[in-house]
C-alpha cells in the first residue's frame, strides 16, 4: 500500500516537473539503431546544401551582368528564396543528423525546452518564408506584367530587398507566437525534430491554424496572380504582331515563377491541409502520416534552386531554339503606354531637349545621353543574361 502511494507520488511529481515540450511524452521514444535515418537525412541535406550553395552563385554572376531593373529586381526575390532554404537545411539538417548519429537525450541536453523551441521556431520559419516568398514575388510580376507604367516608376533593388526582409520579419514573428503563448511546441516522433503542437487545446489549435491558413493563403494567391500574368502575356505575345513583342525576360520569369509555385504546391499542401483537417476536426493525430508528409515538404527547399539552374533563359533557348526571343521592353508590349509614356516623359522634361535639337549634329544620340536612367530604362530595349 505504502510503495503504491510512493510510485502515483513520484509519477504525479515527475509530470509536474516535466517541461511542456515533452509533457505530452511520458517516455522517450524508442528509436531505431540504424545507420539509414542517418544516411539518409546526411545524404538529404547535402544535396540541398549543395544545390542552393551552386543556384547562389549562378544567381549572383547573372545579377552582376544584368542590366534590366524589373530582371535584376525578381533576381534578388530568387536571392532571397534560395538563401532562404539554404539556412532551413543548415538550421535543422544539422540537428536532425546530430540526433541520428549521436541518439542525444533530449530531456538531458534540453531540460527547460529552449534547444527544442528553437528548432519548433526554425521549421516554421523556414517553412512559411518559401510561400510567403512566392506569393510576393507573384505580385511583382503580376503588377510588371499588368502595370507596367506603374511599374517602371517604383522598381528599384532596394525596394525588393526591403520586401524580401519584411517577408522574413512576418514569418519570424509567425514562429514567435508559441513564445508568447499562443500554441506551443513539442518533439515530434521518432524524436529527432521539434514542430507546433498539433492537439486539441484552444491555442494550439488556433496557432496550427495560422500556420496552416498562411500558408495556404499565400499559395492561393500565388495561383491567381500567376494565372492571370500568364494569360496576359500568352494574350500579347500571341496576338497580332507577336514576333516583335515577344520578350525573353517575361517568359524565364513566368515560367521560373509557374514552377516554383507548383512545386510549393505540391510540396506543401499536403502538411497544411493535413494541420488544418486535423484541428478541424478534433481528430487524434497521426504521427505517421504527420512524418511523411513533413518530408514531402522539405523536398521544396531541394527542388527551388534547379527551378533557376534548369529553367534560366539560356536553357530555355536550347530548348526551344525557334522561338523569337527578341528583346524588347514590357513597355513596349502595349504600344498605347508606350507613346503616353514617351510624350509623358518628354513633357517632363519641360521641352528642354526640344529647344536644344537644333543645335545638336546627333539629337537622338545626345537625348539618350542625358536622359534620367530611369526613363532610359522603361522607354529603351534592354539587355539581358
Amino acid at each position: 500500500m505504502v510503495s503504491s502511494l510512493f510510485a502515483i507520488n513520484k509519477s504525479s511529481a515527475l509530470s509536474n516537473t516535466t517541461p511542456l515540450c515533452f509533457s505530452i511524452n511520458s517516455q522517450l521514444f524508442r528509436h531505431n539503431h540504424t545507420i539509414t535515418p542517418a544516411y539518409f537525412s546526411a545524404v538529404f541535406s547535402a544535396l540541398g546544401l549543395i544545390s542552393n550553395l551552386f543556384a547562389l552563385v549562378v544567381l549572383a554572376k547573372t545579377f552582376h551582368h544584368t542590366k534590366s531593373r524589373s530582371r535584376s529586381s525578381f533576381l534578388l526575390f530568387l536571392g532571397g528564396l534560395v538563401l532562404t532554404d539554404f539556412m532551413g537545411l543548415l538550421v535543422t539538417g544539422s540537428i536532425v543528423v546530430s540526433f541520428h548519429i549521436t541518439h542525444f537525450n533530449w530531456r538531458q541536453l534540453d531540460p527547460h525546452c529552449h534547444f527544442c523551441n528553437f528548432m519548433g521556431m526554425s521549421m516554421v520559419f523556414y517553412g512559411l518564408c518559401p510561400l510567403l516568398l512566392g506569393a510576393t514575388m507573384a505580385v511583382e510580376r503580376f503588377v510588371g506584367i499588368n502595370r507596367p507604367f506603374a511599374r517602371s516608376t517604383t522598381m528599384s533593388n532596394s525596394r525588393a530587398c526591403l520586401k524580401v526582409a519584411m517577408v522574413w520579419v512576418t514569418a519570424g514573428c509567425i514562429s514567435l507566437l508559441p513564445l508568447a503563448g499562443l500554441g506551443s511546441y513539442r518533439l515530434q516522433f521518432p524524436g529527432s525534430w521539434c514542430f507546433l503542437n498539433i492537439s486539441s487545446r484552444p491555442l494550439d489549435m488556433t496557432f496550427g491554424l495560422i500556420f496552416s491558413l498562411v500558408g495556404l493563403l499565400s499559395l492561393a494567391l500565388s495561383f491567381l496572380l500567376n494565372t492571370v500574368s500568364v494569360i496576359t502575356l500568352l494574350r500579347v505575345c500571341c496576338g497580332k504582331d507577336s514576333a516583335q513583342r515577344r520578350r525573353d525576360y517575361e517568359v524565364e520569369m513566368m515560367v521560373q515563377l509557374i514552377l516554383i509555385m507548383t512545386i510549393a504546391s505540391v510540396c506543401w499542401c499536403p502538411l497544411l491541409v493535413f494541420i488544418a483537417q486535423t484541428v478541424l476536426s478534433g481528430s487524434e493525430l497521426d504521427v505517421q502520416h504527420l512524418l511523411l508528409w513533413l518530408r514531402f515538404a522539405t523536398g521544396n527547399q531541394i527542388l527551388d534552386p534547379w527551378v533557376y539552374i534548369l529553367f534560366r533563359r539560356a536553357v530555355l533557348k536550347r530548348i526551344a531554339p525557334k522561338m523569337d526571343w527578341s528583346r524588347g521592353s514590357i513597355v513596349s508590349l502595349y504600344p498605347t503606354i508606350s507613346t503616353s509614356f514617351r510624350k509623358f516623359t518628354r513633357a517632363s522634361l519641360g521641352g528642354t531637349l526640344d529647344r536644344l535639337d537644333h543645335v545638336r549634329p546627333n539629337p537622338d544620340k545626345a537625348r539618350q545621353e542625358e536622359m534620367p536612367p530611369h526613363v532610359l530604362d522603361a522607354t529603351a530595349p534592354l539587355n539581358s543574361i
